[in-house]
């Protein structure tokens, strides 16, 4: 198994927190991003964009995950 770089442990662990807040949104109707830095403020939507960067970046990197 290939081990991973920094940008994969960094997406990754943007993806655990990107799923965990859609997690509370689904379930409590809470979102945390938008609690904590404000409801689409530029940080909170520089957030947003690197959780999809970060599911981009791991869908064109799925084959070293798995191998």
């Amino acid at each position: 198994m290939k081990k991973l770089n920094t940008l994969d442990w960094v997406a990754v662990v943007l993806l655990v927190i990107g799923g965990l807040n859609w997690g509370l949104v689904g379930v409590f109707n809470l979102d945390v991003v938008a609690a904590i830095f404000g409801t689409m403020s530029t940080i909170s939507r520089v957030i947003y964009v690197l959780v999809g960067l970060s599911a981009i970046e791991l869908l064109v990197n799925v084959g070293k995950l798995k191998s």
